[in-house]
């Protein structure tokens, strides 16, 4: 990794080990392996005033303490830190990473996990990464939404793992990485982060971006031409990733290329409106049909009713009927308990209608 990669004040350490090798996501998941055996919910502020015993730097995995940078080693044996340790800190201590991987933060989702946090308390820790230019505050490696609902929800402190990871393309990776698994990372984020790094210079070209996210260069390209519309428009997007990938946003950018924000909005509006295909739109785009008239594919069925439904103020799917005889549901984005609980009211409806 290039020194250039990382931000101010933060050094690439000698790739001298082949455990230092193993990728962030590596490294978080082995230090998520910890948790289970180290002390949870100390209350340490901002380290002044341990409540747990000093926890000397030796006493941690010979193997983790060994990959430890400098500056992460002295930080722990100041704080009386073990790897994986679960503590409370002060909200007002947290900071965004310049290399935060997502960038557009949906303000009813936040609002949602907000109320979600005040009833149920926060369930899962956030990792975040010492400043140690600025003793006392930390970035956000992964929990940013969450930090956001705590925020929002008037709590003080947040539950974290204190990780060992240097601010820059590689603390993006980890987060980038992490949000892909759930599913939460939108092309949208993408767009405007990868044409950031471009062109503050982490990266010489799209094929070394390309190469260096483990993606096809194409992919890179596509959110880049998504990256030239303006965030109203993209804003209109981000709350809807069900309806709005790469390829219908790719359509939508071309769309405004030639016709400008103002017929855009109308065309987002008539896609969410409409169901209109990423098909439809490209044909929309080339001319062969309206953006007010637009034709639909012969064979597919016209629902007669759409219903958009929402939970806690936010679209997770629509219900739809079709003629006389055929109704449609589809949800997304639910959580397990959610997804069960809603079948089960579905199961005995049914059974009460038999």
């Amino acid at each position: 990794m290039k020194p250039s990669q990382f931000a101010k004040g933060f050094q690439a350490r000698p790739d001298t080990t082949s455990s230092e090798k193993r990728t962030a996501l590596d490294r978080l998941n082995a230090i998520d392996g910890l948790v289970q055996n180290a002390p949870k919910n100390t209350n340490i502020a901002a380290f002044k005033s341990p409540v747990v015993p000093p926890v000397a730097p030796s006493e941690a995995d010979p193997a983790e303490s060994a990959n430890e940078s400098v500056e992460y080693r002295a930080w722990r044996a100041e704080h009386s830190y073990r790897p994986g340790q679960i503590v409370e800190l002060p909200l007002k201590a947290i900071k965004p990473s310049p290399f935060n991987p997502r960038y557009f933060y949906v303000k009813s989702s936040i609002a949602e996990l907000a109320v979600n946090l005040a009833k149920q308390g926060q369930q899962q820790a956030i990792h975040v990464i010492p400043d140690y230019d600025n003793p006392g505050s930390y970035f956000v490696s992964d929990g940013g939404r969450r930090v956001r609902a705590l925020k929002e929800a008037n709590k003080e402190t947040v539950k974290a793992i204190v990780i060992d990871l240097p601010i820059g393309i590689q603390s993006y990776k980890l987060g980038y990485d992490l949000n892909v698994q759930r599913d939460s990372q939108t092309v949208f984020d993408n767009a405007v982060v990868w044409r950031r790094f471009l062109e503050e210079k982490h990266f010489q070209s799209q094929k070394e971006l390309a190469e260096h996210l483990g993606l096809d260069e194409s992919t890179i390209a596509v959110a880049l031409s998504i990256a030239k519309l303006p965030e109203t428009v993209m804003q209109e997007m981000v709350a809807r990733p069900d309806r709005f990938g790469s390829n219908m946003a790719y359509q939508v950018g071309r769309y405004h290329s030639a016709r400008g924000t103002d017929s855009t909005l109308r065309l987002i509006n008539k896609i969410l409106s409409d169901d209109l295909s990423t098909r439809q739109v490209a044909d929309i785009v080339k001319g062969r049909a309206s953006a007010q008239e637009s034709a639909k594919p012969a064979g597919r069925q016209r629902y007669a009713q759409r219903l958009d439904i929402k939970l806690g103020g936010v679209s997770v799917g629509d219900l739809k009927s079709y003629g006389d005889d055929r109704i449609e549901l589809k949800l997304r984005g639910l959580s397990r308990d959610k997804r069960d609980e809603i079948l089960r009211q579905i199961e005995q409806m049914l059974s009460e209608q038999s």
